[in-house]
């Protein structure tokens, strides 16, 4: 950890647009965005959020001892003026943006020694960021990681609370990076993230696009939404000059409309896929021990083995791949960065006690994601005729049209499925599990629902027999099920483990 620094208002707000600025200039020792977090000296960012607006909690900001204000509402504003004149108080347009840049003049501008890659799309950003960090490592250079699993400032592995933090939580968490020798930051970066401003004026020397299918509509409203948000990276939409490099799914039908943007944009394109692009794939081996592969690249081929199944990752690979080379690594290196992954937390990662069938846990939670990792277990159960068992849920308070499709494509994908909770959140379990029904009553398979996520777990390997391969889809890395009162412990791996030792 670094000692925070502290530096007049005045010099918080350099380069930010101000609408209108009041008051004394106080040293402030801390950007607050969240008032419980505020101590004595703080500046205190108010903004309007989704859900709620910072703006309520001014007056227990100043009781806790903030010293400086910056609020993105006019009425806080006047009457701020009115209440307290001498108090340090600027009024900005946007907050989120405001707080970017705040932050980075706080912490003295850590990402401009920092070379960032930036991942995002609806499916693979975590192992594909993994897998780019492990190839940075392999050529010596330090490296931030951000993402859904966990974070990396250098060797150190803290948890992730968001998948993309707010700017004040990752400027500090550059600083530390630089602090420690870090020369690369390599980020998930969700569609959130980017329609809030989370990452605003960050510039993205590599910015990659996985694909796009349905998620996150609660939110967006619309696919068009959806796909603008992730746009914003491609396109200098965040404050920034657009990336250097755009690293694109070709083959995806997103990706297709992405590649004229960033180009237009000015970026260098880069394509990737299985069958076509500047990066593709040959002579692809899936088998249950990992992949293999010829890759092909604008510099020539290389081989490729990976403890990572299935063709999902061979995108995967492709992807970041793609990316180390933009970041200058050789073929060498991108090997030895591939072979350090055994796996990556809670994607289709194996829970063995010896069992003769296989168990994975995924977080497959699109539907589109329950097709591909039910596609690999069926791989890999095929070829000594095992079954594919599939447990899944859908979570609560969230886009609810989705439900009856990861019904269809759990049916479709396996010989039996367990239907149950996934972080129900506030709604009712069982009528989640009602709007999945159609979905599974349509593919005609076979299928028991049970609410209770750790009966159903116990419930499918009570089930499988000999070359069986269970997927446990939906949390993979989470170690909680949010319901509607309180959060519990529950890891799928460690059930799995338990029915398995039971059984």
């Amino acid at each position: 950890m670094i000692e925070h620094p502290s530096m007049q208002f005045e010099e918080t707000l350099r380069a930010v647009k101000i609408r209108e600025r009041a008051g004394l200039n106080p040293r402030v020792s801390d950007i607050v965005y969240d008032s419980r977090n505020v101590t004595a000296g703080a500046l205190f960012i108010a903004m309007q959020g989704g859900t709620t607006d910072g703006n309520r909690f001014i007056e227990s900001a100043l009781k806790q001892g903030a010293v400086a204000l910056v609020t993105d509402s006019e009425p806080t504003w006047q009457k701020l003026r009115a209440d307290h004149p001498d108090l340090a108080v600027a009024l900005v347009e946007h907050g989120r943006r405001a707080l970017a840049g705040i932050s980075a003049n706080f912490f003295s501008h850590p990402e401009r020694s920092l070379r960032l890659s930036g991942v995002t799309g609806t499916n693979g950003k975590t192992t594909t960021t993994y897998l780019l960090e492990s190839m940075l490592r392999s050529a010596g250079r330090i490296s931030v990681l951000v993402g859904t699993i966990e974070y990396h400032v250098g060797d150190e592995v803290r948890p992730s609370p968001h998948t993309t933090p707010e700017s004040r939580d990752l400027f500090q968490l550059f600083a530390e990076g630089v602090a420690d020798g870090a020369t690369e930051a390599v980020m998930e970066v969700s569609s959130h993230a980017l329609e809030q401003g989370r990452v605003w004026g960050l510039h993205w020397d590599t910015a990659v696009f996985t694909n796009l299918t349905q998620d996150h509509l609660d939110y967006h409203g619309t696919m068009e939404a959806y796909f603008a948000a992730k746009a914003k990276m491609f396109t200098g939409e965040g404050g920034a000059a657009p990336p250097r490099v755009a690293i694109i799914h070709g083959e995806d039908a997103y990706g297709q409309r992405l590649v004229p943007m960033a180009r237009a944009a000015g970026c260098e394109v880069v394509e990737f896929g299985l069958n076509g692009g500047d990066f593709r794939a040959e002579d692809v081996q899936l088998g249950a021990n990992g992949t293999r592969f010829r890759m092909m690249t604008p510099t020539g081929s290389v081989e490729l083995h990976t403890h990572l199944p299935g063709p999902v990752n061979v995108l995967n690979l492709l992807a970041a791949s793609a990316a180390a080379m933009a970041r200058g690594l050789t073929h060498e290196e991108i090997v030895r960065g591939v072979e350090a992954i055994a796996y990556v937390p809670g994607r289709f990662q194996t829970v063995d006690c010896g069992q003769p069938f296989t168990v994975a846990v995924d977080y497959a939670h699109t539907d589109d994601a329950l097709r591909n990792v039910t596609r690999l277990a069926r791989q890999l159960a095929a070829p000594r005729n095992g079954r594919v068992i599939t447990v899944f849920g859908c979570g609560g308070d969230r886009d609810r049209s989705k439900r009856p499709r990861m019904g269809l494509a759990a049916g479709e994908g396996s010989d039996f499925v367990v239907a149950t909770s996934d972080n129900p959140r506030s709604e009712n379990p069982d009528e989640i599990l009602l709007e999945i029904l159609p979905g599974l009553k349509t593919s005609g398979v076979k299928f028991e629902v049970e609410a209770d996520r750790a009966s159903a777990i116990r419930m499918a390997v009570r089930e499988a027999q000999e070359n069986d391969v269970v997927v446990i889809a939906g949390k993979g890395h989470e170690k909680v099920q949010i319901l509607r009162d309180l959060t519990i412990p529950f890891d799928d791996a460690e059930k799995a483990r338990e029915a398995l030792l039971e059984r």
